[in-house]
């Protein structure tokens, strides 16, 4: 027992000497970051957040269900993503290994002569052997055994790391839980966008129909020395025009098409969608909650989360290195000139045990510079977490404000549609009575498909908000 105590008085006085010679040890300061966001989205007062609602039930079209299963599938940049969730997880298994104790087996055999001038030649040519038991020239060595190195982490330094790295795979996830957010958005919203075009390329058509009528009334007029070639000129010009911009349409429909079949992964081809149902989309407003719960259902905002933790833990194992080290090695095995005395025990057996006590004394200046970056990068993890956060908060803002100025301008919009469609048989009539001019009939068609394509873009920009909307608060990866 005094002697069990002796060696723990010996060991206490080597660690404490040990500690004294690694010099001053920096303190730990580690930055807060603010998490304290405004209590509610201006006079909203919504409890329910939208963010938990799955995007099945967010978008109901079976079609677009479709596009974005198949992209969760298929989408490369998704895949890329996942293979860096793969490789952080692997990185937490190569850091836990590292504090836990290494077993190694090995098997070797080697032939050696001796120079009989060198100091082992020396010494064996004075030993008293007889003949019959000399030593064989050369001398062999067979030897087989097993060895353990271990590191004892008392200072956490491993440890810490191995958190680090658990926390930053935890953050790969979210950032591929934010990825599946911005992928599922950027889908619906190229899909309302087509749907958008079918639209507006539809109301064209049916106002390149509505001008060539008018433009078969001018020419009778024209006939009838009502009107003059000016009138037949300017309308046959219009209805060229619009057919001309039926082709741009149609390229756009193309694009768009092909975005999507970008983001789900495959080559060109047709886009299944039901546009006739477009104008009946209408768009509900969304419970928002409070701004708390973005904390808790955003991705982004999770992911810089866990990265400013890993980054606290960074700075721990980055002091712990001014720390000393306690390592311990072992091996036993067997060790014999001849094989035949190679299992022979205990006089083949050999076996060590080393401890080592490390720790940095002169030249510390890469430690101190790792230790100084460690705290750099934590306090950039403080500013990125709350750039994050404030920008989720304003990103909800953005999108309220947004729905609300959308659904008015709607309205007004569609009351803008409904006396212009009016007007056209208002001036078409009025110009056969010669009661107006050619020019009103002609701006009037204008102005009414002008005004109807404004209203597709309208309704476009509702759906696309709602999905903003449904974005910002953290919604789509569930």
């Amino acid at each position: 027992m005094g002697s069990t105590n002796r060696s723990t008085t010996h060991l206490s006085l080597v660690v404490t000497l040990a500690i004294s010679l690694s010099g001053c040890v920096p303190a730990l300061k580690l930055r807060e970051a603010r998490t304290d966001p405004p209590a509610t989205y201006g006079s909203s007062m919504d409890t329910t957040d939208a963010a938990i609602i799955p995007w099945r039930d967010m978008y109901t079209d079976p079609d677009l269900r479709a596009l974005i299963d198949t992209a969760l599938l298929n989408n490369q940049e998704l895949n890329i993503l996942l293979q860096e969730v793969a490789i952080a997880k692997n990185e937490v298994r190569a850091r836990k290994g590292e504090y836990l104790p290494f077993l190694d087996v090995s098997a070797g055999a080697d032939v050696e002569k001796v120079g009989e001038f060198t100091r082992n030649g020396a010494v064996e040519s004075q030993l008293p052997i007889r003949e019959e038991e000399a030593f064989p020239e050369p001398l062999p060595n067979y030897a087989f055994g097993a060895g353990l190195t271990w590191e004892i982490d008392i200072w956490k330094k491993l440890r810490n790391a191995k958190k680090a790295a658990m926390m930053r795979y935890l953050g790969t996830v979210e950032g591929r839980n934010f990825m599946v957010t911005h992928l599922v958005a950027e889908i619906a919203t190229s899909y309302y966008e087509l749907m958008a075009l079918d639209n507006q390329l539809r109301i064209l058509q049916e106002n390149i129909a509505i001008q060539q009528d008018a433009l078969g009334i001018v020419r009778l007029e024209k006939q009838a020395a009502k009107v003059t070639e000016l009138a037949v000129r300017r309308f046959e010009a219009e209805v060229l025009k619009n057919r001309s911009k039926q082709y741009d349409i149609q390229q756009m429909i193309v694009e768009t098409e092909n975005r999507i079949n970008y983001l789900v992964g495959r080559y060109p081809q047709p886009v299944r969608r039901n546009a006739t149902s477009f104008s009946a989309l209408a768009p509900d407003s969304l419970p928002i909650g409070v701004p708390v719960q973005l904390l808790a259902n955003r991705p982004d905002i999770r992911q810089a989360e866990l990265e400013l933790e890993a980054s606290k833990l960074d700075v721990r194992s980055a002091r712990a290195r001014f720390l000393p080290s306690i390592g311990l090695r072992a091996g036993i095995g067997f060790n014999a000139f001849d094989p035949a005395y190679l299992l022979e025990s205990p006089a083949s057996l050999t076996y060590h045990v080393v401890g080592d006590l490390v720790a940095p004394l002169i030249n510390r200046n890469a430690i101190r510079a790792a230790y100084n970056s460690a705290s750099a990068r934590q306090v950039q993890a403080v500013y990125d977490y709350e750039r994050t956060v404030i920008g989720a908060y304003i990103d909800v803002v953005n999108q309220l404000n947004n729905i609300e100025n959308l659904r008015n301008s709607y309205d007004l919009r569609r009351q803008q549609v409904d006396a212009l469609t009016s007007s056209i048989t208002i001036s078409t009539n009025l110009f056969r009575s010669a009661r107006a001019d050619y020019m009103e009939v002609l701006l009037t068609q204008r102005d009414a498909l002008e005004s109807r394509f404004e209203l597709v873009e309208t309704r476009k920009a509702q759906l696309n908000a709602m999905v903003g909307m449904y974005q910002a608060l953290g919604g789509g990866w569930r």
